[in-house]
C-alpha cells in the first residue's frame, strides 16, 4: 500500500443521463430512435469514468418525463445531464426537473461538425438538430425557477454511424475536447458536494483566541454544506496516545523516514535545528495516536489548535502535531491548524479533486521577482511538493505554546490555483479562488512551508482585489488550473463564488 493511499476515499457522484426527442417522430423516420440512443450510450460511456451513471434512455413525452423525474430521485442522483438528441416540446422536459430536483445541465452536443447538404434527408437533418429546442427549454426552466446550465459543443464520436450520411468522427475537434472536459468538471464537481455531505470534518481544541476571520457557526457549516463536525478533546487524543505501542511507533518513523529529508541545523535560523531522535519519536508517537484518532470518530478532515497552562501535558501532544497531520493530509484527511474549520473545508474541496490542497498564508512579498510566498508552520500536503519535504526541529513555534517538529516545503512550480472559503456578513460561506504560477524562488530555512506563486497581477494590485473580498487570512493551494472547476462546486453548493486571477 502508498504512503498516499487515501485512508477515505472519496464518495462517487451519482449522475442522471437521459436524451430527449418527439414521439411522432419514431414511425415517420425509421432508425432514428435507434440513433440517438446510441449517442445516450456513448456520452453514458464518457460519464462512467467520473461517477456512477443512471441512464433512463429516451424522454419524448410528457409521461415519460414523469417516470424519468420519479426514477432519477429512487436512484439519488446528484446532478442531471438533459441530453438533447433531436427536437423535443419543452412540456416533455420540465417535468424532469419538477419531479426531481438536482442541478440540471443541458447537453447541446451536435454529431457532426458540418451537415452534408447535398445529401441529407429530413431524418438526417433531425440526429443533428440538437440546439433547435435548447431556447424553449431554457424559458421554461426560468419561468419554472429551475436553475440550469447549457454546454454547448459537439458530441466527440471517433466513428461514425452506419445510418449517417457525414462525417460524425469530432472527438479532436476543440469544440468537443471544451465540451467534454465541462462535463467532466461537473461530474467531479458533484463528487465534492456528495462526499462533503457524508463528510465528518473533527474540531479538536479551539480556535486560536482572537482569530475572528476562522470563527464559524457549526449548525450554519452543516445547514450550507452537509457535513457534520465532530467536537473533540485533547483528551480524546491522549486515550488513543496511552495505547501507542513501541512497534507502531518505529512503523511510523519508517513512513517518515521515507516521506521527509531529516535536516540539520538552519543555516540561518537559531530556533530552527536538526530535530532530536527523541523529537521524532514523539512525532511518530503522536502521528499513531492521531491515525487512531481519525479512524476510531470516522473522521474525513480535522483542525485543530490548543493552548493551555505552562508545562502541561497536552501542551507536550499538540507539539507533536505537525508531522502526523501533514501524513494524514497527504492521505485524504486534510489538517488546518488554529483551529480554522473553513480553510479545512477548503482543503478537503481541494483533495477530492484531487489537486493537492495545502494549508496556506501570505507569508511575505517579494517586490523583486513580483510573487507572493504563500505556506505556514504546517501541515503541509505532500503530494504536491516539489522535492522530498524537510523536518527541521523548532526551538518554539512562534505565537503558540511548546517545541516540537515542523515541515519546511513548497509547492511543485507549475500552474496552481488558490482556494480561500470565508463567510460573508450575512452568514453565507463564499469561495475565492485565483490562478496563479508556483515558481522556484528561494525560501527561508526556518522550519515552514513557502511557495513563491506569480499572479498576472502585479503583487499590491493582486492583494488590493483579494483584501476587497474579505477572505480569512488562510487558503489551500491546489495545483494546475482549478478556477473553473471550484466555480462549478461553488454553484453546486448555491454558495457566492469569485474568480480574481486566471492563468492565460
Amino acid at each position: 500500500m502508498s504512503l498516499l493511499t487515501p485512508i477515505k476515499p472519496a464518495r462517487k457522484p451519482r449522475i442522471g443521463l437521459y436524451s430527449i426527442g418527439l414521439e411522432a417522430y419514431w414511425p415517420q423516420f425509421p432508425g432514428l430512435r435507434e440513433r440517438l440512443t446510441e449517442y445516450g450510450s456513448h456520452l453514458e460511456k464518457k460519464m462512467s469514468q467520473h461517477g456512477v451513471v443512471y441512464n433512463f434512455g429516451l424522454v419524448d413525452s410528457e409521461g415519460k418525463g414523469r417516470q424519468a423525474g420519479e426514477w432519477f430521485n429512487e436512484k439519488n442522483v446528484d446532478l442531471v445531464f438533459c441530453h438533447v438528441a433531436t427536437y423535443s416540446t419543452s412540456s416533455t422536459v420540465l417535468p424532469v426537473h419538477q419531479f426531481c430536483s438536482k442541478p440540471v445541465i443541458v447537453l447541446n452536443l451536435q454529431p457532426t461538425a458540418r451537415i452534408n447538404y447535398a445529401r441529407s434527408t429530413t431524418g438526417e437533418w433531425l440526429a443533428h438538430c440538437v440546439a433547435c429546442p435548447v431556447p424553449e427549454i431554457s424559458n421554461a426552466f426560468n419561468r419554472a425557477g429551475i436553475r440550469f446550465r447549457v454546454i454547448n459543443g459537439l458530441l466527440g464520436l471517433d466513428y461514425t454511424p452506419a445510418i449517417s450520411l457525414t462525417d460524425e468522427v469530432t472527438q479532436d475537434r476543440p469544440e468537443a475536447i471544451k465540451a467534454l472536459r465541462e462535463i467532466e468538471e461537473w461530474i467531479k464537481a458533484a463528487g465534492v458536494v456528495r462526499t462533503l455531505r457524508h463528510a465528518r470534518f473533527g474540531f479538536l481544541g479551539n480556535t486560536y483566541s482572537g482569530m475572528l476571520d476562522m470563527y464559524s457557526d457549526f449548525a450554519m457549516l452543516q445547514a450550507q454544506l452537509g457535513l457534520h463536525v465532530e467536537v473533540l478533546e485533547m483528551c480524546d487524543l491522549d486515550r488513543f496516545l496511552k495505547e501507542v505501542t513501541q512497534e507502531e511507533i518505529e512503523a511510523k518513523l519508517e513512513e517518515v523516514e521515507e516521506m521527509f529529508e531529516i535536516s540539520g541545523d538552519s543555516p540561518s535560523d537559531p530556533i530552527a535545528k536538526k530535530p532530536t531522535r527523541e523529537q521524532l519519536e514523539w512525532s511518530a508517537k503522536v502521528a499513531v495516536a492521531q491515525e487512531k484518532l481519525v479512524r476510531a470518530y470516522d473522521l474525513d478532515a480535522l483542525t485543530y489548535y490548543y493552548h493551555g497552562q505552562d508545562g502541561n501535558e497536552y501542551e507536550k501532544l499538540q507539539a507533536g502535531f505537525i508531522v502526523g497531520h501533514s501524513l494524514l493530509t497527504a492521505r485524504g484527511i486534510p489538517c488546518s491548524g488554529e483551529g480554522d474549520m473553513k480553510t479545512a473545508i477548503g482543503m478537503k474541496i481541494c483533495d477530492i479533486l484531487g489537486t493537492g490542497g495545502s494549508f496556506s498564508e501570505i507569508v511575505v512579498v517579494d517586490y523583486e521577482d513580483e510573487t507572493i510566498l504563500l505556506g505556514h508552520d504546517g501541515p503541509f500536503h505532500i503530494a504536491i511538493a516539489s522535492e522530498k519535504p524537510i523536518l527541521r526541529g523548532m526551538g518554539l513555534y512562534h505565537g503558540k505554546k511548546g517545541t516540537g517538529v515542523s515541515v519546511e516545503a513548497k509547492v511543485k512550480r507549475g500552474s496552481i490555483t488558490t482556494l480561500n472559503v470565508t463567510q460573508t456578513g450575512d452568514g453565507k460561506l463564499a469561495l475565492i479562488a485565483s490562478e496563479g504560477q508556483a515558481t522556484n524562488g528561494e525560501i527561508m530555512q526556518i522550519g515552514n512551508t513557502q511557495t513563491h506563486v506569480k499572479f498576472d497581477l502585479h503583487p499590491d494590485d493582486y492583494m488590493e482585489k483579494w483584501f476587497a473580498e474579505a477572505p480569512t487570512h488562510h487558503c489551500a493551494i491546489a495545483v494546475g488550473n482549478q478556477a473553473a472547476q471550484f466555480k462549478k462546486v461553488a454553484e453546486l453548493l448555491q454558495l457566492r463564488h469569485v474568480t480574481l486571477c486566471k492563468n492565460k
